[in-house]
């Protein structure tokens, strides 16, 4: 059986995670809308892209991390899991050059992740 303590410890981490997600997430929209307007925003938009899936990744590491050793609910992993998946079609769209599917997939990703960080 684990201690309270060691589930407090991982907490802030999953809370860290979710939060550096849901910054990447915004700063992708920030980008979309310099990759319209300037020459250096493709570059921009395409270096979040991998810093945002990259921030998913964490996420997911951070929720294992807060269920596993700290005995917590595996609810979070379950979240994380889906919004990997979430990210990774994404990319996929993106890749593809689907805006249509592209930008309210982008969206929904943002008000998910700040659900997910709100509830943290």
């Amino acid at each position: 059986m684990t201690t309270p303590t060691a589930t407090r410890r991982a907490s802030p981490f999953l809370r860290i995670a979710i939060a550096l997600q849901t910054l990447t997430i915004f700063l992708q929209a920030v980008s979309s809308g310099l990759l319209l307007t300037s020459s250096y925003g493709e570059a921009l938009h395409s270096v979040g892209a991998r810093v945002m899936y990259g921030a998913s990744m964490l996420y997911l590491l951070a929720a294992v991390l807060a269920w596993k050793p700290g005995g917590g609910s595996p609810r979070p992993v379950l979240h994380a899991s889906g919004f990997l998946v979430l990210a990774s079609v994404q990319v996929a769209v993106g890749i593809a050059h689907l805006p249509s599917v592209h930008l309210p997939l982008g969206v929904l990703m943002f008000g998910l992740s700040l659900l997910a960080l709100a509830r943290r």
